[in-house]
């Protein structure tokens, strides 16, 4: 039995020597025998042509779902995050009845930004008031949105999310290595161009010197020549004397006045200093030109989604059990303090599995098991108000600097520039690298104070109204983002530890995934997991948005399925 196309729909066409039959085959035995030749778009189809499904111009182009799929379905989201905000959404545009579960009073997740009067609690007891300026806020979760994170700017401009540019760095910004120079920083341009004037002179000595002839035919060598004289620069005797590029020990004004270059820094020095994760932090995958961030906060995009999502979300109720049934899920969660209960067909788990150690449920073994097993990292951020000394003083605009002991890095906020005041932050990283995890709260205000001291001497008497937030003692997350799935099992590339902090080093080719990722990629029965975890874009809310939308059409397709397999409709005429 074949197919041929007909306005669209598929149809049954009967080989040579079949034997006609007055019985005809049924509506249910003709889609199921549409859908296992020509699959789903096929039986799809057939369906809207015989009337069961109502046919649509529009479809959802970014899921590849049909729209109107999840009509009839109940669907119950977990966590509140952006993860559990996207699904939420899309599940929602295609007609599904979703309901999210929220633990907190607000949406967004780690996507929180602090701003006066808001409270900051740890699970040991330190609390934190914090009293910034009106309009002056800190993203203490993410605080940069890459250009190549396409779901969620995408999202920000279907919400009309106003957008700004996050300068992620800048050549004025400052780099300290205790061991080089006496300890003295270098300026980001010096360095950066140094270090390349140096190599360009070096490379062009061995190609002049012959050393590279098995490697160059002579017209490459020219050429190759050519590209260090530009590249370094270097002058016409290949050496590398300076460029202003580096920038300026006096710098040029009116007249006759044509400045003087800064002397350039010694490549023994360069070597030395260990500024490499420092210099090359930007050539990062996802941390390159142009970095986004929303106008106002971070949080301004899960707040739209919240808007667009409206009675949807159930806010201050936190999940209490996990239970499969003979038709899907039963969730427990408390309903600001009371007792609750909601079934519903499927369940997206956008919980961050540490709280999923706590809370009861019926997870196969494999799944219990990575739940069980995993570890998360306890990311930090120290955030300060102050005057802009960096700008009015520094010229720096936005951007990191690093130091070679304390806790790096110092990061400058990108908003309402030439403001009087703002907040920026000194120290963020894993708080159990740095050695403050689980330490009091003044010890690490103090060693990040003495982090700006060593780069900026005298500054840290305007330093006010410190915020310092450890993922690991927040509640209802315990932990920013995977480590690893399980002992043996750390999380996808690897990383270098320097003495600036940790630089993220991704091996080429193919990354083998752990065990326990692989678990989490496949449904536990009714329940889907979700979340920058169960992605290659750990850390990043984009990862949290990839995971939903691949749930979604996962749902999706079982739903297509099922519905598929139990379409009755009476007999088709043979």
């Amino acid at each position: 039995m074949a197919l041929c196309a007909h306005k669209g729909v598929a149809l049954l066409r009967k080989p040579k020597g079949m034997v006609s039959s007055k019985m005809g085959v049924s509506r249910r035995e003709f889609l199921l025998r549409v859908g296992q030749a020509g699959g789903y778009s096929a039986a799809f189809l057939a369906m809207q042509g015989l009337g069961f499904m109502p046919a649509k111009a529009e479809r959802i182009e970014s899921l590849g779902v049909a729209p109107e799929t999840g009509k009839g379905t109940t669907v119950v989201i977990l966590g509140g995050g952006i993860a559990g905000l996207v699904a939420t959404y899309e599940l929602r545009e295609l007609g599904y009845d979703v309901t999210l579960l929220e633990a907190r009073p607000r949406p967004g997740g780690r996507n929180w930004t602090v701003r006066g009067g808001d409270t900051v609690e740890f699970l040991n007891g330190i609390t934190q008031q914090c009293t910034w300026d009106k309009g002056n806020y800190q993203n203490v979760g993410p605080a940069r949105l890459p250009s190549i994170h396409a779901h969620m700017l995408g999202y920000c401009r279907k919400f009309g999310v106003p957008m700004e540019v996050e300068i992620n760095t800048t050549r004025s910004s400052l780099l300290e290595n205790d061991d080089a120079n006496g300890g003295k920083p270098i300026v980001q341009r010096e360095a950066i161009n140094d270090t390349r004037g140096h190599v360009s002179e070096m490379l062009s000595k061995c190609i002049a010197q012959g050393n590279l002839d098995t490697e160059l035919s002579a017209d490459d060598k020219q050429r190759m020549l050519d590209f260090l004289r530009i590249y370094g620069p270097l002058d016409d005797a290949g050496k590398y004397i300076g460029s202003d590029r580096a920038g300026y020990a006096v710098p040029p004004g009116a007249g006759n006045d044509a400045g003087v270059l800064s002397k350039p820094i010694d490549m023994h020095t360069l070597l030395n200093a260990d500024f490499w994760s420092g210099l090359l932090y930007e050539e990062t995958y996802d941390w390159q030109a142009t970095m986004m961030q929303p106008v106002g906060g971070m949080d301004r995009i899960p707040y739209a989604f919240s808007k667009e999502l409206g009675a949807a979300i159930k806010f201050e109720s936190p999940v209490t059990e996990i239970r499969k049934t003979a038709k899907g899920v039963r969730i427990g969660y408390s309903d600001k303090g009371t007792p609750m209960s909601i079934e519903a067909d499927f369940c997206v788990c956008a919980v961050p599995l540490q709280m999923l150690k706590k809370i009861p449920n019926d997870f196969s073994a494999p799944y219990q098991k990575v739940v069980d097993e995993c570890t998360y990292a306890h990311a930090y951020k120290v955030a300060w108000e102050s005057r802009r000394f960096w700008e009015q003083d520094y010229n720096i605009y936005g951007g990191l600097e690093f130091v070679s002991q304390g806790l790096s890095p110092i990061w400058f906020p990108s908003g309402n520039l030439f403001a009087q005041r703002g907040v920026f932050v000194s120290g963020y990283g894993d708080a159990g690298q740095a050695g403050i995890d689980g330490k009091p709260l003044q010890y690490t205000l103090d060693l990040s104070k003495a982090t700006v001291e060593k780069l900026h001497p005298g500054h840290v008497q305007e330093m006010e109204k410190p915020i310092w937030v450890n993922w690991g003692e927040i509640k209802w997350n315990e932990g920013s983002w995977i480590s690893s799935y399980g002992p043996g099992q750390s999380r996808f590339g690897g990383a270098r530890t320097t003495r600036q902090g940790t630089m993220s080093v991704r091996p080429g080719g193919m990354v083998k995934s752990p065990p326990g990722y692989e678990t989490l990629l496949q449904p536990d029965g009714p329940i889907y997991f979700a979340g920058d975890h169960v992605t290659h874009i750990v850390g990043w809310q984009e990862g949290a948005a990839v995971s939903s939308v691949r749930v979604v059409k996962m749902i999706s397709e079982r739903v297509k399925q099922a519905r598929l397999a139990h379409t009755v409709a009476g007999p088709v005429p043979a």
